[in-house]
């Protein structure tokens, strides 16, 4: 398949502070701290570029505070960026906190900022010229102005016969909005590529293998991210593959799903069936959480 991977979804800056054992709460915790771009539509764009994808296309919201940074940052990864800067609203910022043993498991807080102010206006058909397939990032769904985007991103897409694939993005936030509300307003969605938690948070089931199966009852294709258990590829009510893991000695998880989202779709678009395209993904998802941050690596 020849043609552009648009990404809309979120571009944020990174405060990743990476500690050993638990926060001492009330005084200090000893940390290597480090800001980096990050957003996870803007790190599955890098992904995708780096995993060999010639026309990457990313349309995100930030504050005028940092436009100019995260642009050239995007730029480097390969990255053609089309950035709505946001005179309000500065742009959104995630504090990461990385435990640094062995499992380099890490929790965020996050400020949205101007990523979520995307909205219909922000849209125009012509994002589509030469694009061959969009991908959604789940956060878009968590406010009411990018919730409609995605409406009309949909409406789009389907009028051109352009796929679409989908990322939950959040376990947290997706307990907040609702499943049945997500499901909604995922209808029409070609791919969903949500965690094991994701998977089962919205489908109700324990077992991720249930869960995936039950998933593509609803979306054509499911690719389920088992982080160190693989990946699982599911349509019509049955998953069809179990891909196992690379092995990969954890710094920083942060990110390791969006790497997978963008391998899988570089693959995708360079022709490879889901069950190979599933295969890149946990290669480029071995290879991020051996890296502090959620981007690949830059030429420069």
């Amino acid at each position: 398949m020849s043609g552009a991977l648009l990404v809309v979804g979120d571009i944020v800056t990174d405060v990743v502070a990476r500690h050993r054992g638990p926060l001492a709460s009330g005084t200090d915790t000893a940390a290597a701290v480090r800001t980096l771009p990050g957003g996870a539509g803007a790190n599955v764009a890098c992904w995708a570029a780096h995993w060999g994808c010639e026309d990457v296309r990313l349309l995100g919201r930030v504050g005028a505070d940092a436009a100019a940074w995260h642009e050239r940052e995007l730029i480097a990864s390969g990255v053609r960026p089309r950035l709505v800067v946001d005179q309000e609203a500065p742009t959104g910022t995630v504090i990461c906190l990385v435990d640094t043993g062995a499992a380099a498991e890490r929790t965020f807080l996050t400020d949205s900022g101007a990523s979520l102010r995307l909205a219909p206006d922000d849209w125009s058909p012509s994002l589509l010229d030469g694009v061959a397939r969009v991908h959604l990032s789940g956060y878009l769904l968590f406010s009411a102005p990018s919730r409609a985007l995605v409406a009309v991103v949909l409406e789009s897409a389907r009028a051109r016969g352009v796929p679409v694939s989908l990322d939950p993005a959040s376990a947290g936030f997706l307990t907040e909005l609702g499943v049945d509300r997500f499901l909604a307003l995922a209808e029409g969605v070609d791919v969903l590529l949500p965690s094991r938690d994701e998977a089962c948070l919205l489908t109700g089931l324990p077992d991720p293998v249930d869960a995936a199966a039950k998933l593509s009852r609803h979306v054509p294709l499911v690719v389920a991210k088992q982080g160190g258990d693989g990946a699982l590829v599911a349509r019509a009510g049955e998953v069809q593959a179990r891909v196992p893991a690379v092995p990969a000695t954890p710094r920083d998880t942060t990110g390791a799903g969006d790497a997978f989202t963008g391998a899988f779709l570089a693959a995708v678009l360079a022709g490879a069936e889901p069950e190979d395209a599933a295969v890149q993904g946990c290669r480029a998802g071995a290879r991020a959480v051996e890296r502090v941050g959620g981007r690949p690596p830059t030429a420069s």
